[in-house]
């Protein structure tokens, strides 16, 4: 009886993991306005400054005036509730959570010109039917 308690206990735990993930650049994770504000300054901090933090950008782009503009994002959700129930959940589960997007302007000399950390709830669809 104790073994097929342990074995139970370890398949909830295995279960209760996999409803977790996580994707992205992993430094936003506690991120906040106020931690970026702190770290990025505008009209000093660099380009090389912002790397040697953040690493590589998820995505880069240019304004029109061909300004350099640098994205990093981090998403982490969980798996629903309606997910854990059997068969249902393989079928059409839901996995809600939050996404971090740090969006950096630099100016001609390669010196932060604008910053904005934004965070918005997000919502997926799992399972085979949701795809």
């Amino acid at each position: 009886m104790k073994v097929s308690m342990k074995i139970a206990a370890i398949a909830l735990g295995l279960g209760l993991l996999a409803g977790c993930a996580s994707s992205g650049n992993e430094a936003l994770r506690d991120e906040t306005k106020q931690t970026v504000s702190n770290k990025i300054i505008e009209g000093t901090t660099t380009a090389a400054e912002v790397q040697a933090q953040y690493g590589a950008a998820t995505s880069t782009s240019f304004t029109g005036d061909g300004l350099e503009i640098w994205t990093y994002e981090f998403e982490n959700t969980s798996a629903d509730a309606i997910s854990y129930v059997p068969i249902v959940g393989s079928f059409g589960g839901t996995a809600s959570g939050t996404k971090k997007q740090l969006t950096i302007l630099f100016n001609e000399s390669q010196v932060v010109k604008r910053v904005k950390l934004t965070e918005a709830a997000v919502k997926h669809k799992t399972g085979l039917f949701n795809n």
